[in-house]
């Protein structure tokens, strides 16, 4: 299986599963990077504390979107079974659900997102991108089954530490949308899941730059991840739009 090729030294630490340390993110918190401290509160908002594992979760889940939103498009245009065509519809109608909490959350707590995800994120769609086939479905669903396997223990750990309602709320809707993904996922019947357990458990030490998402430009228009039309098919694929 095509997992294991040379991007796969990209993939193996997943969507979301960077350790706050590697993660060195702008923010408009008066803090220009992030220090080694998740624990410290970097903010007092009116929904509680703020502290820099909050601040990171929320732009992990924006960054998570920004690939999975577009390999979900891509799953709706190439998948060539109805499972990954499924699969396809509940990334992009999940992660457009999850971006607009996220981008709401955001605002309401000064945090800046990113506009486009990591390095290594873009990595994932660069390969799903040159997919065809059957290649294309088993690379989506191992690629996706083993970034989602990953997050739950940092939705869990925010959702267990956070003290601000408005982060504990996204961990609850992200938390229902990682499981819904990884269901999909196993229901395409793709999955390897020998070869996506050690996937999730293996250690990339991949340098910090490649599991940042980098910072938007000042003035640079707001990527918004659009959920598709009621009613629409599910062979069209919704876009991105700015504003």
């Amino acid at each position: 299986m095509r997992i294991t090729r040379n991007v796969g030294t990209l993939f193996v630490a997943g969507a979301l599963s960077m350790t706050i340390a590697a993660l060195a993110y702008p923010a408009v918190l008066g803090l220009q990077t992030t220090a080694s401290s998740p624990t410290r509160v970097i903010a007092h908002t009116s929904t509680g504390p703020l502290t820099e594992a909050d601040r990171d979760f929320v732009v992990k889940v924006r960054a998570a979107g920004l690939w999975e939103y577009p390999s979900g498009q891509l799953a709706l245009q190439k998948g060539t079974t109805p499972a990954v065509r499924t699969a396809g519809q509940h990334l992009v109608k999940g992660h457009a659900a999850l971006d607009a909490t996220c981008r709401k959350v955001a605002t309401q707590l000064g945090i800046t997102l990113p506009n486009k995800p990591s390095p290594q994120q873009q990595g994932f769609v660069a390969t799903l991108s040159a997919d065809s086939g059957n290649q294309f479905d088993n690379d989506l669903a191992n690629i996706l089954r083993v970034t989602h396997g990953q997050i739950f223990p940092v939705i869990a750990k925010i959702r267990a530490t956070t003290e601000n309602t408005l982060v504990r709320q996204l961990a609850d809707q992200a938390n229902d949308t990682v499981l819904d993904h990884i269901t999909v996922m196993e229901k395409t019947g793709l999955v390897n899941f020998d070869q996506v357990l050690f996937q999730e458990t293996k250690n990339p030490n991949l340098p910090a730059q490649d599991v940042t998402p980098p910072a938007p430009q000042q003035g640079e228009p707001t990527v918004v991840l659009s959920p598709p039309a009621d009613g629409a098919s599910p062979s069209l694929s919704p876009t991105p739009t700015v504003r």
